[in-house]
């Protein structure tokens, strides 16, 4: 009872006090609570405003905020390119590849900044040092050349001739490109398109065209080893599209039907020696051409010897397949929208693409050369000259796959093995005397 007393007694007590003080228990509680109010408010503001720049600033670091259209551009390119690997079946151990690199060297990064392959110290740098340096392409001749049967080139040596022939290919990209306003190593390594011979494409480049390498007159070549090898290899993964209506151009109904007579068999020992002598020949021709023939033949050499089975079984098996996933991948991510899309870049494209015809033109019409000489059945069916591009073995199953439909028991696979393989060899040996012009 005196508890409550007490308690009305202060309450009574601030009633009469309240005017002098100029208090009000309302105008008090108003007063807090527009206080606290206002302190909210400011605080939720300020983290609404936080949150939004916090977004802002994660968004500013995706690919949405920096692609570009030559990102997007790319992107399609490198998708084409699977789709075509994988619906198609055109060389999906080189377009895939290819073009998941493509994919993967266009994702917008944040302005000013580059991606993997240019980028000093990432993973991708370091692999894409074997394409600079020329690394990959003697170690995928070693693995063709363990895989590589020489027993038709052998046995018809004359058909060498229609490789060569091929390469006329070469010298004229080499001087459609000195036209076009290209420098003399510049021209070179865009030359080797027409060989039609991807790994020979980058070696030649990341030689002449490396973007390092300076001039006489103080200028420093371009770079152009992606716009090359992204031309070669799609030109090779294009084969059975390109080459089979120029071979209707050029050859006759009668001409298709010409039957070869079967090649001779041909001994072991003599595969042995021809790694060996091949060796000799080709090199001291083209010194320069040492690091891919040198690799070559010694891949052969593994599989004929009979002694290192296991050599040059996992050089034609697990040592090409890495370096086929490091090469493809790594050269479809120096394929950035930047330094790809360029006028130069097209110009290449065009080039490749008439080189490749201007190859395949050249085997066709020394093949029916060759056959004003030959008679009866040592004449030569002029759809194999076709096969005298380097790219192995597509370009031999295509001629065997036109062969066929001109006369369903006409057998060219093997005859055309010949041209094929004496390409890869005519190719490299035209790259090794460009390189000893102009490096």
């Amino acid at each position: 009872m005196k508890k409550v007393i007490l308690i009305f007694g202060v309450l009574s007590l601030l009633v009469f006090i309240k005017p002098a003080l100029g208090l009000s228990f309302s105008s008090a509680t108003a007063t807090t609570t527009t206080s606290l109010t206002t302190q909210a408010d400011t605080s939720e503001r300020s983290f609404v405003s936080e949150a939004m720049g916090g977004i802002e600033q994660f968004y500013q670091y995706t690919g949405f905020a920096n692609a570009a259209g030559g990102n997007i551009i790319m992107i399609i390119i490198g998708i084409v390119f699977i789709y075509l690997g994988i619906k198609f079946d055109y060389e999906p151990l080189l377009l895939i590849p290819i073009g998941a690199g493509v994919i993967i060297g266009n994702i917008p990064f944040v302005a000013g900044n580059q991606t993997g392959i240019y980028e000093t110290g990432s993973v991708l740098n370091y692999l894409y040092f074997g394409v600079v340096k020329g690394i990959y392409p003697p170690l995928i001749f070693l693995g063709i050349g363990a895989m590589t049967d020489f027993s038709s080139l052998i046995a018809n040596p004359k058909l060498m001739l229609l490789g060569g022939a091929a390469q006329i290919g070469v010298f004229a990209t080499f001087l459609g490109a000195l036209y076009l306003g290209f420098n003399l190593p510049e021209a070179g390594a865009i030359g080797i398109i027409g060989g039609a011979d991807g790994p020979t494409a980058i070696f030649l480049s990341s030689k002449l065209a490396n973007g390092i390498n300076i001039l006489p007159d103080g200028t420093t070549v371009k770079n152009l080893i992606g716009p090359i090898a992204i031309a070669a290899y799609s030109y090779m993964a294009l084969v059975p599209v390109i080459q089979p209506p120029i071979m209707k151009l050029l050859t006759s109904k009668k001409e298709r039907l010409i039957r070869m007579k079967p090649p001779r068999a041909v001994s072991q020992k003599e595969k042995m020696i021809f790694p060996v002598v091949a060796l000799l020949l080709t090199t001291f021709i083209s010194p320069s051409a040492l690091p891919l023939l040198g690799m070559l033949f010694f891949g052969n050499l593994l599989k004929e010897s009979g002694r290192t089975e296991r050599l040059a079984d996992t050089a034609r098996t697990k040592l090409i397949d890495i370096v086929t996933i490091l090469l493809g991948v790594t050269v479809g991510a120096s394929t950035q929208a930047d330094i790809f899309i360029t006028k130069d870049s097209l110009l290449i494209f065009g080039l490749g693409a008439i080189s490749f015809v201007i190859a395949t033109m050249g085997g066709l019409l020394f093949a029916k050369f060759m056959n004003l000489f030959l008679k009866g059945d040592n004449k030569i069916n002029p759809l194999i000259g076709a096969a005298g591009v380097s790219a192995v073995p597509d370009s031999a199953r295509v001629v065997h796959a036109e062969g066929l439909k001109a006369d369903p028991h006409n057998y060219l696979l093997m005859h055309a093995m010949a041209p094929n393989v004496a390409g890869v060899i005519g190719s490299a040996i035209a790259a090794g005397i460009i390189l000893s012009f102009f490096s």
